[in-house]
């Protein structure tokens, strides 16, 4: 579970609502605070126990580069709804999901695609799905399968547990004794308490059976020209560090390893991630115009 270090929204960062043609989806929106919004926006998606909270320490950063960047909850997770339907929380549902928000959010322009954990593989099925050509594509802390290790261990505990116990007990049993252990501040034990609790308990299910079980589309992938990054902490204990340089090369992506962090680098290195991304991005802008069929 990705843990933020503070919830004050920065300068620039307000509370949204987006509609689509999915839904409605809550968001944070960045805004630059200085100067104005020239290149293509963002869309941030989190892991399965995170929401855009994942996001917050690099918000500010991302959208002072001239971007509106929008990190969002997804379907059923958080403050945004879902049904109890296990159908509306698969990989390909969900990525269906970030095409319609894709839209809305580029309003024409193309949109850099960042997905951590799970977040990675819902917006690699939106990548390869093809409904929406994306500007760039980031795997953040994200495999080229099922996730692995002590995380995995925890997703089956997880995918027993919330069926028949419910979400209070998964809190109590797991998720609080591992914030405790790290000290957490109460005030951020409080917010992850009340988001565990908002997740809607089929799609935590739904979406922890689909970490534990996705195979392996690294080559779909391969066949979709859309710039890559693989960004991982160096100490990652969801998906080997090794296993991600592995897909990166494979993808013939650019792979950036995050000194000291582990499996959430915008919480844990924040001005790293965010600079990393920001570069990347910028280069994908220029290389997505440079490729792009000239009007005769």
């Amino acid at each position: 579970m990705s843990t933020p270090r503070f919830l004050d929204l920065p300068p620039g960062v307000t509370p949204q609502k987006i509609e689509s043609s999915q839904g409605t989806f809550a968001v944070l929106e960045a805004l630059p605070v200085n100067g104005v919004v020239e290149r293509w926006p963002a869309l941030l998606l989190p892991g399965v126990t995170g929401s855009k909270e994942d996001f917050i320490a690099v918000l500010m950063t991302l959208a002072q580069s001239g971007r509106r960047v929008v990190a969002i909850d997804l379907r059923g997770q958080y403050e945004t709804p879902g049904p109890d339907d296990p159908a509306a929380y698969t990989c390909a549902a969900l990525g269906a999901d970030v095409d319609s928000l894709a839209q809305v959010i580029g309003g024409g322009d193309p949109v850099h695609l960042v997905g951590h954990s799970f977040g990675g593989l819902v917006g690699r099925e939106a990548v390869i799905d093809g409904r929406t050509k994306f500007a760039s594509f980031t795997l953040m802390g994200s495999g080229p399968g099922a996730i692995e290790g002590k995380r995995a261990h925890n997703g089956r505990k997880i995918l027993e547990e919330v069926p028949v116990l419910g979400l209070e007990h998964v809190w109590h049993s797991r998720f609080e004794p591992d914030a405790l252990a790290a000290d957490v501040p109460d005030e951020i034990l409080r917010f992850l308490h009340k988001r565990l609790l908002a997740n809607a308990p089929t799609a935590l299910a739904c979406m922890t059976e689909q970490v534990l079980t996705m195979h392996d589309r690294t080559d779909e992938l391969c066949q979709i020209e859309v710039s890559t990054l693989v960004l991982y902490g160096e100490h990652d204990d969801g998906w080997p560090p090794d296993a991600q340089s592995e897909m990166a090369a494979r993808l013939q992506a650019e792979c950036v390893v995050v000194p000291g962090a582990v499996h959430s680098p915008a919480v844990e290195a924040p001005e790293t991630t965010a600079a990393a991304l920001v570069r990347f991005w910028n280069s994908a802008e220029k290389h997505y115009l440079d490729i792009r069929p000239k009007a005769m």
